[in-house]
């Protein structure tokens, strides 16, 4: 028999405690639970991604766990690294199916058969395009790993799917990712990267990113994609263009097509043409000084017919400021290599001696290419005395740092050639029209035609002048062209980047031998009249009225 019910009171159950100790929170091994549940988390969820890998490689049964670690990936702004783990997962999905033949349509295939290669294609074709859309995501790391994965599927599609070199490269993946590179969406730190770890070490890829990229340049492209195109070519080492063995390639060298990778001349015609394709198009005045600044290191080397340059040099030379003085190698360059007949060219370099070249940013660089120039002792005597005559004459109102420059030049010319030097020994030929009425320098500054200019007939009177500049060094200099020419040579390249500053620098740094002669008195008011003071008002103030 059922026993007797007691004391209902007595039986209910244990109420829990509403506050637990803090201590309740942390695990044996000190971590918070919170911690241990998003460190589970994500472990967990690269377990399953891993376990849709395994499952997909084991059998056709799971194929479709393709489109869920796909579908991963296309949601990258909210998986984040989930979304990278799966492309990674997806890439040697991909590869492994490709190896095994899984992708490829057999000869005597089954309707089935059929369609699961050709599903498998176009989950293989939408992957791929999730990749060129993770090159322009916001993480670098993201888009550093989609590159990889690009290049890694492009070269199993060559070895294992037995493409034909011009499909596979010149209409498949690689035309995809050249697209993407040369255009405005990717970043310049993505750019960089494809170029230095692919196109300057793989022949093979250099040989057709230049193909992909001749297809891709249209007759009217963006600026953006102009610049990206000068980058891109601008960043092969000269090197490269004069390589003697082909031999580096990213996909074995039995799946390329015939010779044409491996040949030298191949490889410096496509580059010639695709310079010239961006040769001919509108270019910036920016885009204009880049290629004209890497003209005669970077791209002759890829010309193997210099005369195309030919038309651009001469435009740019003629279309003057900067342009010109940026386009004085490459022509010059040309004159010497190929014998480029440009008789206007010393009537072109005078106009460039301007007020402007003295106090420009490009003075140093345009006294060496002007020292190169005019070293020939072929040259006529009139066309060289016409450029000293109009530097000395310049340098009347040039900075300091700019006459420092002109002075040893004008000294080295001289001596170069010695037939100018009596420019500066005039003084008893003019001395009596000078001492009685004075007379006017024959050198005419203002003629466009530096063998018409009467240098010749003229003095370096200005030269003269400048022994008694303000700025000490100036003076000093200057002082050489009196002086015996016995030094054979002033080494321009100390000269050449002085600047204020330094000169200042020099000044201050000088030890004070003779302490300089200064007022004793200090007068009372400097701008102003002493009205009730005794003293004299001062010489500003009595050459000028400040009131």
């Amino acid at each position: 028999m059922p026993g007797v019910i007691g004391d209902t009171s007595t039986t209910k159950k244990r109420k829990r405690n509403q506050d637990p100790a803090p201590a309740a929170d942390i695990t044996r091994n000190g971590k918070t639970r919170k911690t241990e549940k998003s460190a589970s988390r994500s472990a967990s969820l690269g377990e399953e991604i891993l376990l849709l890998e395994s499952q997909i490689l084991e059998s056709r049964r799971h194929y479709n766990k393709i489109t869920t670690l796909l579908a991963y990936c296309q949601d990258y702004a909210a998986q984040g690294k989930k979304s990278l783990t799966a492309a990674v997962a997806l890439c040697r999905v991909f590869c492994r199916l490709m190896a095994m033949g899984n992708m490829s349509k057999p000869r005597q295939a089954s309707e089935n058969e059929t369609m699961i290669v050709q599903w498998l294609r176009s989950q293989f074709e939408s992957y791929k395009e999730t990749l060129l859309d993770l090159l322009a995501a916001a993480d670098p790391g993201m888009q550093s790993t989609a590159l990889t994965l690009l290049m890694r599927l492009l070269k199993e599609e060559s070895e294992s799917l037995h493409l034909a070199p011009e499909n596979n490269w010149r209409d498949g993946t690689f035309a995809s990712l050249m697209s993407k590179v040369a255009g405005s969406d990717v970043t310049g730190v993505i750019r960089e990267e494809f170029v230095e770890k692919y196109l300057k070490i793989y022949d093979d890829v250099r040989y057709y990113g230049f193909i992909c990229l001749i297809d891709l340049y249209g007759d009217t492209p963006s600026e953006a994609v102009t610049d990206n195109l000068i980058f891109i070519l601008g960043a092969f080492n000269p090197e490269i263009a004069n390589k003697s063995n082909l031999d580096s390639f990213y996909v074995s060298e039995n799946r390329q097509a015939k010779n044409k990778p491996s040949n030298l001349t191949m490889h410096r015609k496509l580059a010639q043409e695709l310079w010239l394709k961006i040769l001919k198009t509108d270019l910036t005045k920016s885009q204009r000084k880049s290629i004209l600044n890497m003209m005669a290191p970077q791209i002759t080397p890829w010309f193997n017919r210099l005369e195309f340059l030919m038309d651009f040099l001469t435009d740019s030379f003629d279309a003057g400021g900067s342009t010109s003085l940026a386009a004085l190698t490459g022509l010059f360059h040309l004159m010497q290599e190929k014998n480029l007949d440009y008789p206007q060219f010393y009537h072109k370099l005078y106009s460039l001696l301007s007020p402007e070249i003295l106090h420009s940013k490009h003075r140093s660089r345009f006294f060496r290419l002007l020292d190169t120039f005019l070293a020939s002792t072929h040259l006529p005597a009139a066309l060289v005395a016409s450029f000293i005559k109009r530097l000395a004459r310049l340098a009347l109102n040039a900075p300091p740092s700019g006459i420092v420059v002109v002075i040893p030049w004008i000294y080295n010319l001289l001596k170069i050639h010695p037939i100018c030097t009596f420019m500066i020994h005039r003084k008893a030929e003019y001395s009596a029209a000078l001492t009685a009425e004075g007379m006017d320098d024959p050198f005419d500054m203002h003629e466009a035609d530096p063998m018409e200019t009467n240098a010749i007939e003229s003095s370096l009177w200005e030269i003269y002048t400048l022994q008694s500049h303000y700025h000490p060094n100036v003076a000093t200099i200057a002082k050489i062209i009196s002086a015996q020419f016995t030094k054979q040579a002033y080494n321009l390249e100390d000269f050449l980047d002085h600047t204020y500053l330094q000169m200042l620098g020099t000044e201050l740094s000088k030890e004070v031998k003779k302490p300089p002669v200064i007022e004793y008195e200090i007068p009372k008011r400097i701008f102003f009249r002493n009205h009730d003071a005794p003293e004299k008002d001062s010489l500003l103030v009595r050459l000028w009225d400040f009131s």
